[in-house]
């Protein structure tokens, strides 16, 4: 079979399709329905618990419905039935509950695979590890902290490793929940995840294969449906794009790919400039024109795979958060501007709760980009953003 051959501006626009900005966001508030089809569309969220804009979960939606009602999206993960669960997929993630047994493979291996805090604990506190589980199914859901008042276990957190000093309950109910054992109920307001039993947590139609591991299927047939998934949320990408979608090992991804395109899910493809090969899932939609325009979350679905996003979008784009702020070229917290079927620009965007104000700490545009109109978009686009923060106002400088 001979590659297809695309340019770039045809990857980027079957890309930005496959992600859900080929269509136009609705003039009347989004609803349940409209969340739903982004989470079929995208497969994953990522959750970051940094809070300087907005928490990242909610800012996918945001980007591909505009304003939307936030507790919309909490309903869909905190209240049954539940159209969204957490699990460790890209990294930490909400995910379709069809999507959770799929992941048995990295259930399984927690023993050798999860951090080291869970696996000493399992390994070490195997009583402690039997006495949360049976606490969290006799009350759950529970936080951490109430996991530990419960048990009237107050160990001393490790301190060698700043934001990890979790305590070893904090670290059962980990390893219990990468085990597949547990499940997560939702979140609090200070983003403490709710442990809860996998039968109180999954929608009756997704619970039997939650609850008894023996109905998943196996690992081969995992592996080619994580790829078809990665696949068609990236309409085309290169073997590692897809296999970093869940965090999928090389080998036993690389099978499920070259089985995926002898099935003719997925073509081989190349991409003008990208010397990677690459594979287009066979329904990916290909739009003459995409008229997008969205500020993204640095956690954002369409801008995982570093290379692939220099290659289609010519958009050399860097996390800085964990970058020393003297180092930082950008921004600490740098959002991607799109706008048409390009990123043009980004803002390192902050909310001033107590200043009622969206704050743009730094703008930077592209080569060739930030003319009076790139600017009025992005002028709009923040406005609209504030309002959906709840903002009053946008300081930007200069």
């Amino acid at each position: 079979m001979h590659p297809v051959r695309l340019s770039r501006a045809q990857a980027r626009r079957i890309a930005l399709a496959a992600q859900g900005f080929g269509r136009a966001r609705s003039a009347s508030p989004p609803g349940i329905r409209d969340l739903q089809r982004v989470i079929d569309t995208v497969g994953v969220i990522q959750i970051d618990s940094v809070n300087v804009l907005a928490r990242s979960h909610y800012l996918p939606f945001y980007s591909r419905l505009g304003p939307y009602d936030a507790d919309l999206l909490d309903r869909c993960r905190d209240r049954a039935p539940r159209r969204l669960v957490e699990y460790w997929a890209h990294e930490a993630s909400l995910i379709p509950p069809a999507t959770w047994p799929l992941l048995d493979f990295r259930m399984r291996r927690a023993q050798t695979d999860a951090w080291g805090g869970m696996q000493r604990v399992a390994r070490e506190h195997p009583e402690l590890v039997a006495a949360v589980r049976a606490e969290i199914q006799a009350r759950g859901p529970l936080t951490s902290r109430e996991t530990e008042a419960a048990l009237a276990h107050d160990v001393p957190r490790e301190r060698e490793h700043w934001g990890w000093n979790w305590s070893l309950v904090k670290n059962a109910l980990e390893h219990l929940f990468w085990a597949g054992e547990f499940g997560s109920a939702g979140r609090t307001r200070q983003f403490e995840r709710r442990y809860d039993a996998l039968e109180r947590v999954f929608p009756p139609a997704h619970r039997a294969a939650a609850v008894d591991p023996t109905l998943r299927c196996d690992e081969p047939e995992a592996f080619r449906r994580l790829i078809e998934i990665a696949a068609r949320a990236h309409g085309v990408g290169s073997a590692q794009c897809l296999r970093d979608y869940f965090r999928l090992p090389p080998a036993p991804a690389q099978v499920a790919i070259a089985e995926l395109v002898h099935a003719g899910a997925l073509i081989p493809a190349t991409i003008e400039g990208w010397h990677r090969p690459a594979y287009l899932h066979a329904r990916a939609r290909r739009p003459r024109r995409v008229d997008a325009r969205a500020l993204l979350s640095p956690f954002d679905s369409l801008v995982w795979q570093r290379d692939r996003v220099a290659a289609i979008f010519g958009f050399d784009y860097r996390l800085e958060i964990y970058v020393p702020a003297p180092q930082r070229v950008h921004g600490y917290y740098v959002l991607p501007f799109l706008l048409g079927d390009e990123l043009i620009g980004r803002a390192d965007l902050k909310s001033d709760r107590s200043a009622d104000t969206l704050v743009a700490q730094r703008i930077t545009w592209e080569a060739g980009r930030g003319g009076a109109l790139d600017r009025a978009e992005l002028t709009a686009e923040l406005k609209q953003l504030a309002g959906f923060l709840g903002l009053g106002q946008v300081a930007q400088p200069g």
